[in-house]
This record gives C-alpha cells, structure tokens and sequence, in this order.
C-alpha cells in the first residue's frame, strides 16, 4: 500500500468513525431520557438513585451479548462510565427540582 493510498483509507475510515460517534451519541441521548423517566419514577416513590443489584443486571446483560472484538472487561468499564453518567443526570435533575 503507497502512503497515498493509506492516507485514502484512513480518511474514509474515519468518516466512517464520525457517522458511528453520532450514531452513538444519539443512543446516549435516548438512553438519557430514559434515564431521566426512570430518575421520576424513582423520585415519585423515594427510591435511590443507586441500584447496585441493577447495575450488576445491565452488566451482565451487555457482557453475555457480546460479540466482540471488545473485551468483556472493555464493556463492563465502558457501561460503568455510561452507567455513571445517567446516575448524575438523574441526580442533577432531582437537586434541580428540591431548589425550585
């Protein structure tokens, strides 16, 4: 392969990254709403916020399905993170509704 050629695939496949990152940021987006009825559900019944046995639940469900090449522990830490992400939003809108 010439570096011409290389330089060709490389931008391609990085168009292909950008279309997957909004792809993705778009699931995120959408989980987070969810995300966001589930923290209302929660608020309406006084339930907290961390559900450790939940948690395990969405981590063993993403790991059993998948397919790879990610690693099982690649997941785990990436759920963790998104994971983190929706327990703060649910947080955040619920210190935002107590200071109204």
């Amino acid at each position: 392969m010439t570096l011409e050629e290389a330089l060709a695939a490389l931008d391609g496949l990085r168009r292909q990254i950008d279309v997957l990152d909004l792809q993705i940021l778009e699931l995120l987006n959408r989980r987070a709403v969810v995300a966001a009825q589930i923290g209302d559900v929660k608020k309406a019944v006084s339930l907290p916020v961390y559900e450790p046995k939940r948690e395990e639940e969405v981590f063993r469900n993403v790991t059993t399905h998948n397919p790879g090449p990610l690693s099982e522990a690649a997941v785990r830490r990436l759920f963790e993170r998104i994971i983190d992400e929706m327990r703060l939003l649910q947080r955040e809108r619920l210190n935002r509704e107590q200071d109204q």
